[in-house]
């Protein structure tokens, strides 16, 4: 990353304005220029300490002086060590401040401030009205599925229970996504840690740019996880993959856990913004060459859950000042709320090229006698529950007030009818 900021300064900036960040590289590049200065001398110092000491060892078998050489190197010696305690010193300040520079968004992504610039790619399914209006709150209480009052009692505000066959249903929704992309689309399933550490947490580039938005164990250093995509990215942290490994398709389900700092203003009515949630996350490891394409099939796999579903959605390719700070490009996917007559997100899609792998260590080896390079990291959410749970109450609910079960849920709730 620090080559390419050098290397591409006025692209790095450009970016950094097109996402909306506040990074500024100057003082990186300062640093950088002092760092390879530092460096030169340092070298240059090692060099001539070498020199001398094969001179003073010459010396010595020749049973001549060498004192003068070798006072003249104790303090070339201690010159090498400051440079080196100084090159230490701007190198962990470079590391951090690299951290904040975004990924560079791919030349595909429209540049735009906001989600008003996202493109709509394509919609799925008719958008139906309700014949019975009710909104998802209204139908949780009635059939008894959801318990908001006292989610709030027993943990605050954005936290709810599931009861009855509200909690049999969000496990049939779990456990429908599972089996559709591990037996259909071929994802290897795992089950993962729901605390991570830190520099899991970096590797995926939740901190330090998120840091405000995680739940933090501090007495133990550790990381509530805010999507499943931290420990199943990680999961090859600081490894080198064979060429034969990839692609790699992992497929996991966990609750996530996020404080959502920054969603003072947002809608938060019911399940449409909360602490803790499910989902089944996928995560793939890919040649470079080969990312984009995997792009395009993972939305795929997303958009045919639900299709399986009866859902109407919509698939949104993000602009630049939407795009997420560890992306280079990102497809929305968005079901349909018939009561509130808007579209809500259920998936993010996104490739981030080398980002990840570059700051977690993974790397491939192309052919056996080659060196290792950078994999390509790429997620989705395959998917989230909450709002999807939403978009299911709300087109399934009939003129009488039932919620007909989609069929493909029958087998796993054993009920299709509520």
């Amino acid at each position: 990353m620090l080559r390419l900021i050098r290397e591409n300064a006025d692209k790095v900036r450009q970016n950094i304005i097109n996402k909306n960040e506040k990074t500024g590289i100057d003082e990186i590049l300062s640093l950088d220029e002092k760092r390879r200065s530092i460096i030169g001398e340092s070298d240059k110092l090692k060099n001539l300490r070498n020199t001398v000491s094969d001179e003073i060892a010459k010396l010595k078998k020749e049973k001549q002086n060498a004192d003068e050489k070798i006072s003249a190197m104790k303090e070339v010696s201690g010159k090498i060590k400051l440079l080196d305690d100084e090159l230490r010193a701007i190198e962990e300040k470079l590391d951090e401040l690299v951290l904040f520079v975004p990924n560079i968004a791919h030349e595909s992504v429209p540049v735009g401030k906001s989600a008003e610039d996202n493109v709509v790619v394509r919609q799925w399914g008719e958008l139906k009205e309700q014949k019975l209006k009710m909104d998802h709150v209204e139908i949780a209480k009635k059939f008894g599925l959801i318990d908001f009052e006292r989610g709030a009692k027993v943990s605050g505000s954005g936290f709810y229970y599931y009861t009855g066959k509200g909690a049999a249903l969000e496990r049939a929704l779990i456990n429908f996504m599972l089996d559709f992309h591990i037996n259909k689309h071929g994802y290897t399933e795992m089950y993962s840690p729901f605390i991570v550490n830190e520099s899991s947490m970096k590797g995926t580039g939740q901190i330090p740019k998120l840091a405000e938005d995680m739940y933090l164990v501090e007495k133990d250093g550790l990381y509530l996880i805010p999507t499943a995509e931290v420990p199943l990215t990680n999961y090859y942290s600081n490894e080198t993959l064979s060429n034969e490994q990839l692609p790699v398709k992992f497929c996991g389900f966990s609750p996530c856990f996020r404080r959502e700092a920054g969603s003072y203003g947002k809608e938060t009515r019911g399940l449409q913004r909360v602490h803790q949630f499910n989902k089944v996350e996928l995560v793939k490891y890919v040649e470079p060459e080969k990312s984009y394409n995997e792009l395009e099939s993972l939305v795929n796999d997303v958009e045919e859950v639900l299709q399986t579903l009866d859902l109407p959605y919509r698939v949104l390719l993000l602009c630049t000042g939407d795009t997420s700070f560890s992306s280079a490009k990102t497809y929305d996917l968005e079901v349909w709320s018939p009561y509130d007559k808007k579209w809500l997100e259920v998936s993010s899609c996104s490739n981030f090229e080398d980002f990840q792998a570059r700051r977690a260590g993974i790397k491939y080896k192309p052919a056996p006698n080659v060196k290792p390079e950078f994999v390509h990291t790429l997620n989705g959410s395959g998917l989230a529950t909450p709002r999807l749970m939403i978009s299911l109450l709300e087109n399934n609910i009939n003129e009488k007030g039932n919620i007909i079960i989609p069929e493909t849920l029958k087998t796993y709730c054993n009920f299709d009818l509520l």
